[in-house]
């Protein structure tokens, strides 16, 4: 039996093949993937033939946020990182930092650009009827929003700033909002992203660029500095932007991965205002909690979803997403 699947061979280089179905493996199950959302982190791969250290080696399946149904008719959603369950860091609670982690299109990972995948029956997690397949494969940016939110420990009452606002900085918006920050100050470069961010909670939405709006989101912040500020960009004018505004004794939560894979910061304005800088790693076990926010309606995904496409026009899919139009690009199969 054949399915087709769309493989990166170099930069803007994406695809089509016909190949065999996968068999699964033990503990594995065969899902027929339904929907997959372009990411960040895929349009380095695409752009770039690579992401930090990792760099492209044989042709690579991408696609890391998906949702699809098993052979028994179950509609699942997939949580893409497979940890080793017995390293010290799993033991610890920590499976995003093993050291073994497998994560469906990275690396010598094929992902879900393909019509079947196999993947371990333990990160199969089943919906709602109420989720659709694309709001499942949203899960796995909330996911990201949900740990980045945990790592911040925010409070009610705080001011809040997401610099930043593609799909994973609005979700983080969404997400501060629900936690009780009662002034959110969202930024970002495009002015449909800064209109998404205010109809999604941000209690100021400033359009920033080439050293602008600094001084607005100054004034948003009332004069005594941002509590927390996610850097969800992955520009170096967004990280120097929030260590910029941030109070003293305020956190800086680095969501955002960078081109370059280099980000700086000024250490005399870190140590001065004594800050704590955390840095985001992808998630850990949260999709239960995501898809009960989502159910509850508690989370908009489905507002974000603004482009659509089959398999076939996945390279057309992923030169939009590049060019960064509209939101979140989804792949239907």
């Amino acid at each position: 039996m054949q399915m087709k699947s769309v493989r990166l061979h170099g930069v803007g280089d994406l695809q089509i093949h016909a190949e065999p179905v996968p068999v699964p493996g033990e503990g594995q199950k065969l899902v027929r993937v339904k929907a997959v959302g372009v990411c960040g982190s895929d349009l380095h791969w695409f752009s770039e033939a690579g992401i930090g250290d990792a760099q492209l080696k044989h042709p690579l399946v991408l696609g890391h946020e998906f949702a699809g149904e098993t052979e028994d008719g179950r509609r699942v959603a997939v949580e893409p990182a497979l940890s080793c369950g017995h390293c010290e860091f799993c033991l610890q609670g920590h499976p995003n930092l093993c050291a073994s982690i497998i994560f469906a299109g990275h690396g010598e990972q094929d992902g879900a650009l393909r019509e079947y995948m196999a993947w371990s029956e333990k990160n199969l997690f089943p919906m709602p009827d109420s989720l659709t397949y694309v709001d499942g494969a949203m899960l796995e940016p909330l996911g990201v929003a949900i740990h980045s939110v945990d790592l911040g420990k925010l409070k009610a009452g705080m001011t809040v700033g997401v610099f930043g606002c593609g799909p994973i900085g609005l979700l983080i918006v969404q997400m501060v909002r629900l936690m009780g920050a009662t002034n959110i100050i969202a930024t970002d470069l495009l002015p449909h992203r800064v209109e998404a961010a205010k109809s999604l909670g941000a209690y100021h939405a400033v359009l920033v660029g080439k050293g602008s709006g600094l001084e607005e989101v100054r004034a948003a912040a009332r004069g005594r500095g941002v509590d927390v500020v996610f850097e969800a960009a992955g520009e170096q004018e967004a990280v120097d932007a929030a260590f910029d505004v941030v109070r003293p004794g305020g956190k800086v939560i680095l969501v955002g991965i960078p081109g370059n894979d280099q980000t700086s910061f000024n250490a005399g304005t870190a140590r001065r205002k004594g800050l704590t800088i955390k840095m985001v790693r992808r998630m850990k076990h949260t999709y239960p909690r995501a898809i009960d926010l989502v159910s509850k309606g508690l989370v908009d995904v489905r507002s974000l979803v603004t482009h659509r496409f089959p398999l076939a026009q996945t390279a057309e899919a992923f030169r939009l997403a590049a060019r960064r139009e509209g939101l979140k690009v989804m792949i239907e199969m």
